[in-house]
């Protein structure tokens, strides 16, 4: 252990090559919840198209990484031409254990900034960061003192995201929904495994009518050789592709649930719990144990949604924002 009276000298620099097995290994000491392997660190980092190595602030003392923050801003826009010049993300940050209590912290969050604010960037979201976050936010239950850091440093709560899961084990598709799908397709609407020309209205359905991220987790989820089985879509009577729900989008993992969207004025008609349970059904046949997701709100009529489909919140993340530059 470091003695917390002594004070080490810290040298805050942009990654390099070689800090990258160190940096996952702190990461996890630093954050058991939520730790991070190789791989995935490769793939939401290193791999991100907006990665920029001198925004990946590195904490060193005597040759050892004892903690690092993400600093990073559009070199790619998320659609069209918007590289969102006045906006900054801090998707992560850590602190070794044994280097808290002496302001290293505190030191390596403002370099962070600092280092945005030299980018122009006057806004930094804390940590809803896309394509690559990590967690919706601050889980302020878990990492009391990064909340109590963050709020010292001048960062706010946007509004909170609730993370569900429900055990799948002895799971049965509900008869009360069968019949409401039934119902559903005995008046013309249709339920399926789209085929690749379906892929074209779907990926045009989630970019416009959600999210821009959404669709490039489709598609890919899918490039990436993700079969078509874990998606099911909805026509309506007319034949227009309006709602999908499907699982395995993110990272590979089968049992994350999402990207779930059913379009606004077809809401209240039950589409969205057929094709919730169509796909949890799905879910179960191939073995999972469990469906879960990092992100909804907890009061929404999704999480509503949710609730009565059996699942129940794990955690809750603040979404925060930093307005005012230092």
């Amino acid at each position: 252990m470091t003695d917390p009276t002594t004070r080490a000298r810290t040298e805050f620099r942009g990654f390099r090559a070689g800090d990258g097995p160190p940096l996952v290994a702190a990461w996890c000491r630093s954050a058991p919840a939520d730790p991070v392997t190789a791989d995935r660190f490769r793939s939401l980092v290193l791999l991100d198209a907006n990665f920029d190595p001198a925004g990946l602030r590195v904490a060193v003392e005597d040759g050892r990484v004892v903690g690092a923050a993400y600093a990073v801003r559009r070199l790619t826009p998320m659609t069209g031409t918007d590289l969102e010049p006045a906006q900054g993300w801090l998707p992560f940050f850590f602190v070794d254990p044994d280097a808290r209590g002496r302001g290293v912290g505190r030191e390596l969050l403002t370099d962070a900034l600092d280092w945005l604010h030299g980018h122009g960037r006057t806004r930094v979201d804390f940590a809803p960061y896309t394509p690559n976050y990590v967690l919706p936010g601050l889980d302020a239950v878990t990492y009391p003192e990064a909340a109590g850091l963050l709020e010292s440093l001048g960062f706010r709560t946007l509004y909170e995201a609730a993370a569900m899961d429900r055990c799948l084990t002895g799971y049965a598709f509900p008869e009360e929904i069968g019949r409401r799908a039934a119902e559903l397709t005995a008046h013309g609407y249709r339920f399926g495994t789209p085929a690749d020309d379906d892929l074209v209205e779907l990926l045009a359905l989630a970019a416009h009518h959600f999210t821009p991220d959404w669709a490039r987790a489709i598609r890919e989820c899918l490039a990436a050789g993700a079969p078509l089985e874990r998606i099911v879509v909805v026509r309506d009577p007319s034949g227009r592709l309006v709602g999908w729900a499907m699982h395995g989008a993110y990272e590979s993992v089968p049992e994350r649930f999402g990207p779930f969207g059913v379009l606004e004025e077809m809401r209240g008609t039950g589409l969205g719990k057929v094709l919730l349970h169509l796909v949890l059904e799905r879910m179960r046949a191939l073995g999972a144990g469990s469906a879960w997701f990092l992100w909804t709100g907890e009061r929404s009529p999704a999480g509503h949604l949710y609730r009565q489909a059996g699942f129940t919140t794990t955690r809750v993340f603040h979404v925060l924002r930093r307005e005012a530059a230092r």
